[in-house]
């Protein structure tokens, strides 16, 4: 069983994600067992991971940060256990250690898998993020991004301070949909099936299916504001995390070099309006996100050597007011 991303390779070489394991949801059912709560939840996170930061982003966007704390692991793996040869997310020992992140004061766990073996003991898969934590009875409600966003986005809406911001209108739930699908398979996993592929013919074809996807978002953007016409949603969320560390970190450490984001017009753009939405700037910490993926993969990067550059500025002007948006 893999016990990270980096070891979920098939045997022709491709990168193969395993399904998340911990799949409860909140909802406002009277008989639930899990209801949103005002204080109840903790979203554990890494700034590096773009699904932990598809949840943050959502907890910043619908003003959730009253409701649900957070708290950031170290960006570089660490030893997860004395004489056990796995390394995984890690806490600081102190606040003052990493800059950015904090040690476990809820649980007093050293790590991600010391988590996930608090709340099922036999646990036996990967250590991931985000993670979902009932504070009320202690254990792991949900370890999927794709569906802590959509509790998110409805189930605490009577305690959000931007209630009204629906993400997941039903009248482009199935163009959301759509454009999840593709965009997951081309671009958000795309990139890590580039990165960790362990032969060549794999990888060749996740960069071809990559470009082909970036091709398609551009030509997209190049009619209207967001990926589903004028509104943000789900879908603009979930394709910002990858943008947002593509030229910095994939073109070179995934090896995902044909074309920078910033070659492409429109999603350059689109990449800078959304990192300029209310709250999503503050998702991004770019030194954080660098510092784990160069120096957590030694099979990658051995030397761990951070790149310097590009170092983009996304608060710059962009074009993407030539088109109508509502929000």
């Amino acid at each position: 069983m893999a016990r990270s991303a980096v070891d979920e390779v098939s045997d022709n070489g491709a990168f193969t994600r395993t399904p998340s394991s911990f799949r409860s949801f909140i909802t406002r059912d009277p008989d639930a067992k899990f209801q949103p709560e005002p204080g109840r939840y903790h979203l554990y996170i890494s700034y590096a991971c773009p699904w932990a930061c598809r949840c943050l982003s959502y907890l910043k966007i619908k003003g959730l940060q009253d409701v649900i704390s957070f708290l950031v692991v170290k960006p570089k793996w660490g030893k997860t256990r004395d004489g056990d040869d796995h390394h995984g997310w890690v806490f600081p020992t102190g606040s003052y250690e990493e800059p950015g992140a904090d040690p476990d004061h809820l649980n007093g766990t050293r790590s991600i898998r010391e988590l996930y073996e608090l709340a099922s003991p036999t646990y036996a898969g990967k250590y991931s993020v985000p993670v979902l934590w009932d504070k009320k009875l202690k254990t792991i409600v949900n370890n999927e991004s794709s569906e802590i966003i959509r509790m998110f986005n409805s189930e605490f809406n009577e305690f959000a301070k931007n209630a009204l911001l629906d993400l997941y209108p039903p009248q482009l739930r199935s163009q959301i949909d759509e454009i999840n699908e593709w965009i997951y398979d081309g671009i958000n996993n795309g990139v890590y099936k580039c990165g960790f592929a362990k032969k060549q013919e794999p990888y060749d074809e996740a960069v071809k299916k990559l470009y082909a996807a970036l091709d398609k978002c551009e030509d997209i953007l190049a009619k209207q504001r967001y990926l589903c016409g004028s509104e943000l949603t789900e879908a603009d969320i979930r394709l910002f995390a990858t943008l947002i560390r593509f030229d910095e970190v994939y073109v070179v450490h995934f090896k995902c070099n044909m074309k920078m984001i910033k070659e492409y017009p429109n999603i350059f753009n689109y990449t800078k309006d959304i990192f300029q939405t209310p709250g999503m700037s503050s998702t991004v910490n770019m030194e954080y996100i660098k510092k784990h993926y160069f120096s957590s993969h030694p099979s990658i990067d051995p030397l761990g050597i951070v790149p310097i550059g590009p170092n983009i500025d996304y608060s710059t002007a962009h074009d993407r007011g030539r088109f109508y948006a509502s929000l």
